[in-house]
């Protein structure tokens, strides 16, 4: 029998198998932030004992992180205390930090790939649920908790039961003015926030395929909010492309050795998956949530699902989620006024997603009463950006170019959406006071998102683009 991309490296990686118990896992890349990391140091500090491989751990600071004025110290105590504590602890152990001013800092899920220390084949690990994300390079990636970020610092390994494997195939030609956030929104929303839970998922299928190693991060970086343990999609040409040459991939006869086993990194046609789901491109539309998960999500011009249609057990959840949202069920969410816009997150903050949203919003203007924030993903993405000139289009158009961080999505930091007001976001969680006490948060593709900030509310993209503009995301 054949084996999928997932037993393939899981089992590549195995230290220690015993009947019964947890396989010994061993961990390729440790990637470490400021918030998740703190009582982890500690418990190596307590007990004496060193980092086993610094040299396979990364520290970035990301989510406590302000954007803008980051050349002065850190306003908020809990923050600054908190990056303040990554600096000391790697110091002290010998870890690697990019901290800010660094040319490499950003989000941890945005410097690994454009850094080149993602590559396919690796098991990665980092105190952060979103870790998934590098599954788009042929990886097993996945978010551990604290007390595993120990564990990692301390072996270099990890206790991990294997998870079931899922295989979600997409298939078919994205319509006009759809990418890869409205693929997983959609996902999510047949499957719902918890559809994946025990699985771990490869995307595969035509669609998948066709998209930018950008796009594909989008995908596998929102596997979490369908409950799955990760997503990963098999390494291709498009991967060995993106890969190449960047600062930390293998180089010459290392180069030649790792790809030749990467081209090995696939599901044979006879692997068994313990389920097995295909979805048709040409079904989806450009997509928005409007409760407070990320399964409750809808095509752009449908409307929020009736209470009733729901199971009497799903009526109260789903009635609190539209009374914190401030929605009506049955009706449509087209036409909404919004007051924030926030591009950015591990999500959505790469260069292509910039481009695409400079490109939309030239010779446009956001809306008077809108806020809009574009936070690049990194310390290179922001640069990049500068040097393309695209700050000056966002300025143009009353867009707001920060520093890289977390920033909006999660409301750790200074970048906080006020109670009450309605925010358009490329993150991807929308669950209540995620972006800021009392909060309401829409998810959307950065294309989506910039439309809701020019117009003033949520708005059809595709009634704003020139199709032959805007056929591949």
């Amino acid at each position: 029998m054949g084996q999928t991309l997932f037993d393939k490296i899981w089992d590549a990686h195995i230290v220690n198998r015993s009947e019964g118990f947890p396989d010994v896992l061993y961990i390729d890349t440790h990637f470490i932030h400021e918030v998740t990391s703190p009582q982890a140091f500690d418990g190596l500090r307590v007990r004496g004992i060193p980092v086993f491989r610094p040299k396979q751990t990364v520290a970035t600071a990301d989510h406590n992180v302000p954007t803008i004025h980051q050349d002065q110290p850190i306003r908020e105590e809990l923050s600054r205390k908190q990056v303040d504590m990554l600096t000391k602890n790697c110091a002290e152990f010998g870890v690697e930090l990019y901290g800010l001013g660094h040319p490499y800092q950003g989000i941890v899920h945005v410097i690994g790939p454009e850094l080149g220390i993602t590559i396919p084949g690796k098991t990665i690990v980092c105190g952060d649920s979103h870790t998934s994300t590098h599954g788009a390079f042929g990886t097993i990636a996945f978010g551990i908790g604290t007390s595993q970020v120990e564990q990692v610092l301390a072996t270099q390994c990890l206790l991990q039961s294997k998870p079931k494997r899922m295989k979600i195939e997409v298939n078919g030609k994205l319509p006009f003015g759809v990418g890869a956030k409205d693929i997983i929104l959609y996902i999510i929303s047949k499957i719902s926030a918890a559809g994946g839970t025990g699985y771990f998922v490869e995307y595969a299928g035509d669609t998948i395929r066709g998209l930018s190693m950008e796009g594909r991060m989008t995908i596998c970086n929102m596997s979490i909010e369908m409950g799955a343990r990760g997503g990963m999609i098999a390494p291709d040409q498009t991967t060995f492309d993106y890969v190449k040459d960047k600062e930390f991939a293998p180089k010459g006869e290392a180069w030649d050795k790792a790809l030749a086993w990467w081209k090995t990194l696939y599901s044979d046609k006879d692997a068994v998956f313990d389920e097995v789901l295909y979805f048709n491109a040409a079904d989806i539309e450009p997509m928005i949530t409007y409760g407070t998960n990320p399964g409750m999500g809808i095509g752009i011009t449908q409307n929020i699902p009736a209470k009733e249609a729901l199971e009497q057990h799903e009526q109260n959840s789903y009635q609190k989620a539209l009374d914190y949202m401030a929605l009506q069920d049955n009706t449509e969410i087209l036409g909404k006024p919004i007051d924030y816009v926030f591009i950015g997150s591990c999500t959505n903050s790469r260069i292509e997603d910039l481009r695409q949203v400079a490109e939309f919003v030239k010779g446009r203007h956001k809306a008077p009463h809108v806020t809009a924030w574009i936070v690049p993903g990194s310390k290179q993405v922001q640069l990049q950006a500068i040097a393309e000139g695209l700050d000056k289009v966002f300025e143009s158009a009353g867009f707001f170019l920060r520093e890289p961080g977390c920033s909006a999505c999660l409301g750790m930091n200074e970048d906080k959406i006020p109670a009450g007001k309605y925010c358009v976001s490329t993150s991807n969680r929308n669950f209540e006071g995620r972006q800021g006490p009392n909060a309401r948060t829409f998810l959307a593709s950065p294309l989506t998102a910039a439309a809701a900030a020019v117009t003033g509310r949520v708005t059809d993209v595709r009634e704003m683009l020139s199709e032959p503009e805007f056929v591949e995301f």
